[in-house]
């Protein structure tokens, strides 16, 4: 690898001469030193510049007498096709190093040149990255599944107590420190290209999940906390990072709560209140207080706020990212208001206010309102205390009114949606808008809640004792 240390070369000749060199690349190098010899060829291949290509080559053909060439079209052709050799190049010497090594050296790679995931890598490591996820897709998605059944295991021997759960935990981590090891670079590179790694987030949820029942429901805090941290350890994603740390400190509360019956209102108005102004050159306030919740001119009092949903939508031209529209809405029986946004510090701080003021009271409303035997819609659903129904839409033939009991149904989340589906019929589902149905969030907490309760029949018993 001393060629590393050539000077006076133009960049192309450099280049070319340190992927020759990658040839020599074998098991017995350090995958320090490899991981530091990509990252400066593709440092050089990131500086290539057309112009210089022309001037180097107009240079010596001065020299040998023969006419300058002025074709760029030409030359860009040729600098495509290089840059597909030097990836092969590197992507062939990655594959002769042992399965331990290559993991090594691309973690290495993508942590330096994303800056742990805040800097955009140049397109070469993207592409190495994707390449590198294709091959590893099956190993993560057998090893994800292996810990989703190690939660499942873990939640449902909670009820016997610590004892039982810890070894299932130590068994767990061990999996979840392999499985990571493994994504880690796929999960920087996504952050760097401000993507979400689909895969990484569903486990780190269910994982999260695992760590709020057994701190809630069974007050094992030493295992929360550290399922807590190796969250925060293993997984990049800083709404998930936010989210988990949110999520402890907000059951950490409710513990206290519980023991202190006297909750003082001085301290929930310094948990809700927060306000923002919004726009460029015309700029409007929109705030929330014990006082109610203001958008232009229109408020509600948080006692006569019957609805909320929020969302984000990524936009792009092209393939490039262009940003992303975040949807906020509220409102009572009569009204809505949206706010429309861009700034997602914003739209994320105000939604954990507002969830703060009215989402646990909106999930007693809605228990409340199905105990006493009536309905409510959501969406294209309705929901009664003992199970849901729905319309099942057909190409062929006519419509289908679909009703199920709740021990027949499963959630889950895809795409911006909630699911409801029938577990003996793949088929048979709805889904529900986070960002244009109303209380989807809340419909989603109660679920979650309820479906943690062996044989429960009625939403309406989720919150009580049994």
């Amino acid at each position: 690898m001393s060629i590393r240390k050539e000077t006076g070369l133009p960049v192309l000749a450099h280049a070319n001469l340190m992927a020759a060199a990658f040839n020599a690349i074998d098991a017995k190098d350090k995958a320090e030193d490899i991981s530091e010899f990509i990252q400066e060829i593709v440092y050089l291949i990131d500086s290539i510049k057309i112009d210089d290509i022309i001037r180097d080559i107009n240079e010596d053909r001065l020299v040998a007498g023969f006419p300058e060439v002025h074709a760029q079209q030409h030359i860009e052709a040729d600098l495509a096709e290089r840059n597909q050799y030097f990836r092969s190049v590197i992507k062939d010497a990655l594959n002769r190093l042992p399965s331990s090594t290559l993991i090594k050296v691309v973690a290495l790679v993508v942590t330096n040149i994303t800056q742990n995931g805040e800097k955009h890598a140049p397109v070469l490591i993207d592409e190495l990255v994707d390449s590198y996820e294709i091959e590893c897709l099956e190993f993560l998605q057998k090893e994800a599944d292996n810990i989703q059944e190690l939660i499942k295991i873990a939640d449902e021997s909670a009820s016997a107590g610590e004892k039982v759960v810890e070894p299932i935990i130590d068994k767990l981590e061990t999996v979840v420190r392999n499985w990571a090891q493994v994504a880690k670079p796929i999960q920087l590179s996504a952050i760097s290209r401000g993507l979400e790694h689909e895969l990484s987030n569903t486990l780190a949820y269910s994982i999260r999940n695992l760590a709020i029942d057994l701190f809630n429901e069974h007050e094992m805090s030493n295992q929360t906390k550290r399922i807590t941290s190796l969250i925060n350890e293993l997984f990049y994603d800083p709404e998930i990072l936010a989210r988990v740390e949110q999520d402890v400190d907000k059951l950490q509360e409710i513990i206290e709560e519980q023991k202190n019956s006297d909750i003082r209102q001085t301290e929930f108005a310094n948990e809700i209140t927060y306000q923002a102004e919004i726009g460029v050159i015309f700029k409007e306030l929109l705030s929330i207080s014990p006082n109610g919740v203001k958008w232009k001119d229109n408020s509600y009092p948080l006692e006569a706020i019957t609805r909320v949903r929020w969302g984000g939508v990524r936009h792009s031209i092209n393939g490039i990212p262009t940003g992303t529209r975040y949807t906020i809405a509220f409102g009572d029986n009569d009204s809505e208001t949206v706010v429309d946004l861009r700034r997602k510090e914003i739209y994320s701080t105000f939604i954990d206010k507002l969830w703060n003021a009215v989402g646990i009271r909106l999930c007693s409303d809605i228990l409340a309102t199905l105990e006493l035997g009536k309905e409510i819609k959501l969406g294209a659903a309705v929901i009664r205390d003992e199970g849901i129904s729905f319309i099942r839409y057909k190409l062929w033939g006519k419509n289908e009114s679909i009703s199920c009991l709740w021990h027949q149904v499963h959630t889950w989340s895809y795409d911006g949606k909630f699911y409801i589906g029938m577990k003996e019929d793949k088929k048979t589902y709805i889904g529900l808008s986070y960002i244009n149905d109303p209380n989807i969030h809340i419909l989603e907490l109660v679920l979650q809640v309820a479906f943690k309760k062996p044989g429960i029949r009625l939403l309406s018993d989720t919150f009580k004792e049994n």
